[in-house]
């Protein structure tokens, strides 16, 4: 089970930031670490950092997680099958633990940004589904996926097939 980091040190950690100019929406502009992953597990533990008005792609954990807040608030805007939205406000030391097949949402940092750990358990190998500014045309990121790309140095998250018009971040 590699570890990549041993520290929860946030100056220490190997940051890549991700931005994606395509969204007009909001401002796609945050930052990630891995910190460890068990690939026949399906587990992945990472941090997201939000810097003041960065936003994550529009998504949902198909994976179960765990958010804890380390820094600052999250914020989330939950899509729900009604057409309605729910919102989520989380607080430094808010503990959150969502089941599999979560709700698609926004998510960002308050007005001090926030860090946030996620710890993910993938049972069929998926982390992620993301969505485009219409919130269609979805692409899911699976952990094996996640971990190559952390490995080659690369961005995660590219739609399936290589299109990557308005769907990839770069880094």
């Amino acid at each position: 089970m590699p570890a990549i980091t041993r520290s929860f040190d946030l100056q220490s950690v190997e940051w890549r930031r991700v931005i994606d100019p395509e969204c007009k929406a909001f401002r796609v502009d945050f930052e990630y670490s891995l910190l460890g992953y068990d690939l026949p597990s399906g587990r992945l533990d990472m941090l997201l950092r939000y810097g003041k008005g960065g936003h994550c792609r529009r998504h949902r954990h198909v994976a179960s997680t765990v958010t804890m807040v380390l820094e600052g608030e999250q914020f989330l805007k939950e899509l729900l099958p009604d057409g309605t939205t729910r919102s989520v406000h989380r607080r430094k030391g808010a503990y959150a633990l969502a089941a599999a097949d979560a709700h698609p949402h926004d998510e960002w940092g308050g007005d001090e940004g926030a860090t946030v750990l996620l710890s993910m358990i993938a049972r069929d190998g998926i982390l992620f589904e993301y969505f485009d500014e219409n919130m269609e045309n979805g692409w899911t990121l699976s952990i094996d996926e996640y971990v190559q790309s952390w490995n080659d140095g690369t961005v995660y998250g590219a739609a399936a097939g290589g299109d990557t018009k308005g769907k990839r971040a770069t880094a």
